[in-house]
């Protein structure tokens, strides 16, 4: 345990961020999972509207910080692919 009290602050910061870390991550696997449902059934609006929704939660993930910029790009890439598949 540390005993100094900025060393102490640093750990409850820590604990704050990655509980909100987590947080963000498990939303944008939730939505990402949505959208790879919908295209493994073939519908295709399901498809479009699960996509808009998660892209704007893997770009949200993406500014806070959550992600790398070049990391929301390759998911939202792959999942506009996919979808864009079926149509």
């Amino acid at each position: 345990m540390a005993n100094i009290k900025s060393a102490k602050k640093r750990i409850l910061v820590n604990e704050t961020k990655t509980a909100r870390n987590k947080a963000i991550k498990s939303k944008v696997k939730t939505s990402v999972k949505k959208v790879e449902t919908a295209v493994a059934q073939n519908d295709t609006e399901a498809a479009k509207t699960a996509l808009r929704t998660a892209i704007k939660e893997i770009s949200a993930a993406g500014s806070k910080g959550v992600y790398h910029k070049n990391t929301v790009a390759r998911k939202i890439s792959r999942l506009s692919k996919a979808v864009n598949a079926l149509a």
